[in-house]
């Protein structure tokens, strides 16, 4: 069954260039080597951009646990763990009930 995840966090305004640059060299990493995750998608907030969420869908638990115990999400933490405010990062699982995608 799929495991739709949205993570949400604050970074401080000086941070903020570093951990746009580690998401995109994230993500291309991920899509290259994580068959198991079928999306992973990052944002900005629009009007504080200080504020990111990515949301992602695995496969399966394997493809959870493979994306989280990877070498990338450890160099990708270390990035932007440094920057955040207001605690830490914020997951949250969903339950899709409807999507336009196939």
């Amino acid at each position: 069954m799929p495991i739709q995840t949205i993570a949400d966090y604050g970074v401080r305004p000086e941070g903020v260039d570093q951990v746009k640059r580690a998401i995109e060299e994230f993500v291309p990493y991920v899509k290259a080597h994580e068959p198991g995750t079928r999306m992973y998608l990052a944002w900005q907030h629009e009007k504080d951009p200080t504020r990111f969420v990515h949301f992602f869908i695995f496969e399966n638990e394997a493809a959870q646990l493979a994306h989280s115990q990877s070498e990338a999400v450890r160099r990708f933490e270390a990035a932007y763990r440094p920057w955040l405010t207001g605690g830490e990062v914020v997951f949250t699982d969903y339950n899709a009930i409807a999507t336009n995608q196939e």
